[in-house]
């Protein structure tokens, strides 16, 4: 059963929770405030200024809550979550302190424990304790079966192998219709140098899936898209589990708490990236849009059948899945095929593309 939307003062109070549970010693950081602000607004609809609130401790917070469902609760511990984890280094008093609001609202969440490793520099195991309760304890048949893979993985984030069979089905993509998701993502492929799944150096099929992803919520392939990708994903996902994306893409391209581990590894020469003008309007309205996947279409994203319905026009693809337009308020989120929503390599390597094939024309 879908929980009531909040009213303004519930959402206030909470906010006040939030604020109070992920603050370091001085308040709350620039970053912080900006995103827990974006997110709000995502979610909610009403702007709040996070700098400008008074403090709400924990026993108060459970009161406001008290008509909550258990999954609500969940999702607002992970907003302290996400809050906390922006901070680098992430201060034990914080980690605890966020711990500690959990437990009094009963919420007993593995991300919780997450974010108290990190704040105990202990970034290894915590990258091992995200990969089990967000990936790993939910990789089994049911799982590999959109994958379309015949290889035998053991975990989602092993490297691609080569697969002659699912190469092939890539491939087919490049004679479907134009506007279909199939010959999206080849064109996605294609235009960047990516090398297909199945083939020397290709993505692994799991990962591969967030692609589908790329071109149905048009968001580009920069590392900044790959953040507006993940965030969607996470929140689109009915198991609160999928806030293991929201804290991978946190950790691997805002703070390094995640540092280029196994099929995640690209070239990161900043970080801080939510710091950039605009970014946590993005991510928050990432999030907005996962929200409204998940109140309409309720599956993971990562485990739709995309080869199954490749040959579909994206457009009815968009409504079936409930992928809403983005906000209006992200006119500075470019699009996948827009030069901005490239890396300079990414357009480096279209610009070949489109050299060989203006050869061959000729």
């Amino acid at each position: 059963m879908e929980e009531a939307r909040p009213e303004v003062d519930e959402v206030r109070a909470v906010a006040r929770g939030i604020a109070t549970a992920v603050a370091p010693d001085g308040g709350l950081t620039e970053v912080q405030a900006s995103l827990l602000r974006a997110v709000t607004l995502g979610v909610t609809g009403d702007e709040l200024d996070y700098h400008d609130l008074e403090p709400l401790e924990a026993e108060e917070l459970k009161q406001v809550l008290a008509g909550r469902g258990d999954e609500y609760c969940r999702r607002i511990v992970h907003h302290m979550v996400l809050g906390e984890l922006v901070l680098s280094p992430l201060p034990a008093e914080v980690a605890n302190r966020v711990a500690a609001t959990a437990r009094v609202l009963g919420v007993d969440d593995d991300f919780v424990a997450l974010a108290r490793r990190y704040a105990e520099g202990a970034l290894g195991l915590a990258w091992c304790d995200l990969r089990r309760s967000g990936f790993a304890d939910h990789w089994d048949e049911s799982t590999t079966d959109p994958l379309h893979t015949k290889a035998e993985y053991a975990d989602p984030f092993d490297a691609g192998m080569v697969e002659p069979e699912l190469a092939e089905k890539w491939r087919r993509f490049a004679h479907l219709p134009t506007g279909t998701l199939g010959r999206g993502v080849w064109e996605m492929y294609s235009t960047r140098g990516f090398d297909i799944p199945g083939t020397p150096g290709g993505a692994a099929p799991y990962l591969a899936q967030h692609d589908f992803v790329h071109v149905l919520a048009d968001y580009g392939t920069t590392v900044e898209g790959e953040v507006e990708t993940f965030s969607l994903i996470g929140r689109a996902d009915p198991d609160p589990k999928g806030f293991a994306w929201l804290a991978t893409v946190i950790g691997l391209f805002e703070t390094g708490y995640v540092h280029q581990q196994g099929a995640l590894e690209m070239d990161l020469t900043t970080r801080n990236r939510l710091q950039q003008p605009g970014m946590t309007n993005r991510l928050a309205d990432a999030i907005r849009r996962g929200k409204v996947a998940a109140e309409g279409h309720g599956i993971d994203l990562l485990a739709v059948d995309y080869h199954e319905i490749s040959d579909q026009p994206i457009t009815d693809l968009r409504a079936e899945l409930h992928i809403v337009p983005k906000s209006p308020e992200c006119f500075d989120s470019p699009g996948l095929f827009e030069p901005a929503g490239m890396s300079p390599n990414q357009r480096k390597a279209q610009r070949s593309v489109v050299s060989r094939e203006t050869i061959i024309q000729r």
